[in-house]
């Protein structure tokens, strides 16, 4: 599940390298990786199983982007895998760099009538601290995964470079549902560019919710991801 990170699956990498891809003379860029577990706001979502990703993005004028992004899952079913579409703007205001976008959710060889398939719709925004930038973020869906009604995810996160190599990047977040099961995800993780290409994401995941099971156990993911 791809939010507007776009992920944080190397957050801490991209971070380091300075935004290479806003840089790029062409409007279209692309990413692919591989991770050790694909985890979404602190759940495993290839049930603690390698992940293979990528995607596209393109540039429209100066404010706006479009893309996609596909990975592998495994929920105990036939779903084979996540595909998101996604959409948005990130207008400057004042020292505040924002993001509003809209995600769609979709999930190839679902079972029937599982009500995977979602809308998500997103704001953002950062703001310069020294070196280091501070933001803060809220997703809402009016029909979360699997049919359940209402959901919010909340967020609060900090990236700083500590060499140029090498970066350090955490968030906070808070995931709501309209009919309970409410629980509290972190991260924090170390980011190293190895060049403006590829870098490699070092990554702890957890939350505080015992009902997830194994899946929402506290794990380390290392990913690595090139982005051209």
């Amino acid at each position: 599940m791809k939010t507007l990170k776009l992920t944080l699956l190397a957050a801490a990498a991209t971070l380091a390298m300075g935004g290479v891809a806003a840089a790029q003379e062409s409007p279209v860029s692309f990413n692919v990786g591989v991770a050790s577990d694909y985890v979404f706001r602190g759940v495993s979502q290839t049930d603690e199983n390698p992940q293979v990703f990528g995607g596209v993005d393109l540039a429209i004028g100066e404010m706006g982007y479009a893309g996609v992004w596909a990975s592998n899952v495994d929920f105990g079913d036939d779903t084979a895998a996540e595909v998101d579409f996604y959409a948005g703007v990130t207008p400057t205001l004042g020292p505040v760099s924002t993001d509003f976008a809209a995600i769609y959710y979709a999930y190839v060889d679902a079972p029937s009538g599982s009500d995977y398939n979602y809308w998500e719709f997103a704001a953002s925004g950062t703001v310069p601290a020294g070196p280091a930038e501070i933001g803060a973020a809220i997703y809402y869906s009016p029909e979360f995964f699997g049919g359940i009604g209402d959901a919010f995810y909340y967020e609060v996160n900090a990236a700083a470079p500590l060499t140029d190599m090498l970066s350090l990047s955490g968030a906070l977040g808070r995931q709501e549902f309209d009919g309970g099961g409410d629980y509290t995800t972190w991260n924090v993780g170390l980011g190293v560019a190895f060049n403006e290409t590829i870098g490699l994401d070092l990554r702890y995941h957890d939350t505080d919710e015992d009902a997830l099971g194994d899946i929402g156990e506290g794990r380390v993911v290392a990913s690595l991801t090139a982005a051209f």
